[in-house]
């Protein structure tokens, strides 16, 4: 099992930013691949970013690419998304997720919004 936790939302401007965090506890974080998703109001769940394990391998959705940067401490069982240059299209509730064989593991959301 492993319990997952985000923090950081809130209301932002347009071209402001924001970090995401996601605490981790539970099976070995440091072996999980960690990835943030994003579901606007009225869509379905998207990708937003992805890192391996090591941090050595990250990928992006085109919409937050050169934008977002994910990271993580494997020390503090934390995973980041520190999101700049918003836009008002990124106003979701921002979910933190860990992948076993799919993405098995969803913390509760945090919502971003974006204002114009």
């Amino acid at each position: 099992q492993v319990q997952l936790v985000e923090s950081g939302g809130g209301l932002v401007q347009a071209g402001g930013s924001l970090r995401l965090s996601c605490a981790a506890s539970g099976r070995s974080f440091s072996r999980q691949i960690m990835g943030w998703f994003r579901q606007a109001p009225g869509k379905e769940r998207e990708f937003a970013a992805a890192i391996s394990w090591s941090g050595g391998s990250t990928s992006y959705a085109d919409s937050v690419k050169s934008r977002f940067t994910i990271s993580r401490d494997d020390a503090k069982n934390m995973v980041y998304l520190q999101m700049n240059s918003l836009k008002p299209e990124d106003t979701a509730v921002y979910y933190c997720a860990a992948k076993v064989v799919g993405w098995d593991y969803w913390g509760q959301g945090t919502q971003v919004t974006v204002s114009s």
